[in-house]
């Protein structure tokens, strides 16, 4: 996990966002005094604070934030979270490197999980060699088949390029699902570094992103993990306490993008 990259691509996406959700929220209410399109340039165009952005996007009226797409690139991700992630289809695209196209024969590297981080170089290293077992069996199908067939022998831990292109409701939504403690390690990890960048760019419309256990009581009820996530605590926080083997670099990262 420690290789996985994230950059939301089309940054100024979010300030047309906020601008949209605003507009449409005041166009509910000033219809009747929108007589022309100059007239509905002037709405779209008045300025607008943090605070309405906040106030609005706590509305239930989602449509409001369902105005832009949102780009953002996973490079390094394990082929386990393209299926997991993959599972949020609606006003979601996806788009991956394909197992069919490419030839991974001597380019494979692997995802290694957190709690393998966690357990040493021995542990490590068994995961590593697995994984390199299956790639050679990989790279013996490709060439006597082809890249298709051998893609049944690539293991979940084969890393991946995946951009996802989503409205800022339904990034709000996957993060929500996504972040809570009972998720797999990589996918919270990845859809935390989605918040934590997405936070940077918009607090007043990314802050309330977190999981059941942030805001209120948690509702999976007797599914629960037992392992509340603090009240308002931001994606950074959550980031340093959960995978402090992982968030050594990321303060200069996050900078860049």
């Amino acid at each position: 996990m420690k290789n996985i990259e994230i950059k939301i691509l089309n940054p100024e996406a979010i300030t047309n966002a906020e601008k949209m959700l605003v507009c449409a929220a005041r166009l509910t209410q000033r219809g009747h005094s929108i007589k022309s399109l100059d007239d509905f340039m002037h709405l779209y165009e008045k300025g607008y604070s943090e605070n309405t952005v906040s106030t609005l996007s706590a509305l239930p009226h989602t449509t409001i934030q369902k105005f832009g797409l949102i780009n953002v690139v996973i490079v390094g991700a394990s082929r386990r979270f393209l299926a997991q992630i993959t599972r949020h289809q609606n006003e979601v695209k996806f788009m991956s490197a394909s197992l069919q196209y490419s030839n991974y024969s001597g380019e494979a590297d692997f995802v290694v999980p957190y709690k393998i981080l966690e357990s040493g170089d021995d542990v490590i290293d068994l995961y590593k060699l697995t994984n390199i077992f299956s790639m050679k069996e990989y790279a013996h199908v490709a060439e006597s088949c082809d890249s298709d067939s051998a893609g049944y022998l690539a293991p979940q831990g084969l890393r991946n390029i995946l951009i996802i292109s989503a409205t800022p409701y339904q990034w709000k939504y996957m993060i929500h699902q996504r972040v809570c403690r009972r998720n797999t390690d990589e996918t919270r990890y990845i859809m935390l570094r989605i918040w934590e960048q997405l936070y940077v760019l918009s607090p007043a419309l990314f802050s309330d992103c977190g999981p059941f256990c942030v805001s209120g009581p948690c509702k999976e009820g007797k599914m629960s993990c037992k392992n509340p996530i603090r009240k308002n605590t931001i994606p950074t926080d959550i980031l340093k306490e959960d995978f402090p083997l992982l968030t050594g670099g990321l303060e200069n990262e996050n900078k860049n993008n």
